[in-house]
């Protein structure tokens, strides 16, 4: 929020591009930001202290050179959801920066473990073993009949905190899948690897939605969807705006289902990640501009006091091309033939110890299969 009713100036463009870095930094995490109460809606050189995402009080406008590492960072993806709808965490990403800031390993939590979630007071919610990706909902209710999707980020965080381990997160973000394509189309889209053959659940090959089975309009059926599929087959490929979303949301008919969803949005982040700092887009103002623009629509960050800016200068010296992208394995949970969801396999809690007391590259270096070969 802008103190006085003037224009804002253009910021300079070393400005500018450490607040690409930052941006780069939120879609590196994939969500809200845990400890602070700057929510930035767009970079106009100030920030909005109204967004607070997990109920915390601002400690004080503070600088870059008070971020320091190990930090954490967590970052939760929402389908576009109205008020009225209780939100899921469709994907959910930590994002480790050891203590020299110049590298960052990312890992997912599956959207289907099966967990404990803690109790929640701001919605009576009394605790109990269900998904990770409905924590959010449970924490969402303001009461009216409404869901806020920052309240619900609180109840996430401790879940995942819980889980992990990770009791403090140095910043989070919320993105908004829907939002998130402009961000795609500001960047002209994004080239990467695909490493296996997916066919799209949603879409035909020319973009549009594939139509529903008669029998399936009332949505109970599991797969509703009929007709030609997009394809994506292993290559490098230039993926529009439309194929990329479409793409890293695959999970049915691929042979580790959301495991191979998990290592494809990694994959997707490292290579928009390298590609929003490559020399073509970060010299451009007008396409710097637009992307932080179609970030505003699309991220809420909350950087724990510090702005947008602040994190990009602080992580000047971090190269995408230091991004490891960790796999967690792991295998269904039943209560007889019932899926309950998924639980995750024997050393990831030798994993996340790593990850509190900052080794993770030691213990990479001990457990080479945690490291995702193609990403």
């Amino acid at each position: 929020m802008v103190a006085e009713s003037v224009k804002p100036r253009r910021a300079p463009l070393w400005a500018r591009l450490a607040a690409v870095s930052g941006v780069v930094l939120m879609l590196t995490s994939g969500a809200v930001f845990v400890t602070g109460s700057a929510l930035i809606t767009r970079y106009t050189g100030a920030v909005d202290a109204d967004g607070r995402l997990f109920g915390s009080a601002s400690s004080g406008r503070r600088g870059a050179e008070d971020i320091r590492g190990p930090l954490n960072i967590l970052l939760a993806g929402i389908d576009p959801r109205d008020e009225h709808t209780a939100p899921l965490s469709d994907s959910i990403i930590v994002a480790h920066i050891p203590a020299g800031m110049d590298q960052v390993y990312m890992f997912s939590v599956p959207r289907d473990l099966y967990v404990d979630i803690p109790p929640f007071a701001p919605t009576g919610y009394a605790g109990g073993t269900a998904k990770i990706n409905s924590a959010m909902s449970y924490g969402s209710a303001t009461g009216d009949g409404r869901h806020d999707v920052r309240q619900g980020f609180q109840l996430l965080a401790r879940t995942v905190g819980q889980l992990t381990g990770i009791q403090d997160f140095q910043a989070g973000a919320i993105i908004n899948f829907g939002g998130f394509k402009k961000i795609v189309e500001a960047m002209g889209g994004v080239t990467m690897k695909i490493d296996m053959t997916v066919r799209s659940e949603h879409l035909q090959p020319s973009g549009k939605p594939r139509p529903r089975r008669p029998e399936c309009a009332d949505n109970s059926c599991a797969h509703p969807y009929t007709g030609p599929q997009k394809t994506y087959r292993p290559g490098t490929y230039h993926l529009r705006a439309w194929e990329a979303l479409d793409y890293v949301r695959q999970r049915y008919g691929l042979p580790h289902s959301d495991y191979d969803r998990q290592r494809h949005q990694q994959q997707f982040i490292k290579a928009m990640a390298g590609q929003a700092l490559s020399k073509g887009v970060a010299t451009s103002p007008s396409r710097m501009l637009a992307i932080l623009d179609a970030a505003g629509d699309a991220l809420t960050f909350d950087g724990n006091g510090h702005s947008v800016l602040d994190w990009g200068l602080a992580l000047k010296d971090l190269n995408t091309d230091n991004m490891v992208s960790i796999k967690l394995s792991g295998g269904g949970v039943y209560a007889g033939d019932t899926y309950l969801g998924e639980k995750l396999a024997d050393g990831s809690e030798d994993f996340f110890e790593a990850v509190r007391e900052d080794r993770v590259q030691e213990f990479l270096l001990a457990h080479p299969e945690f490291v995702n070969r193609n990403s």
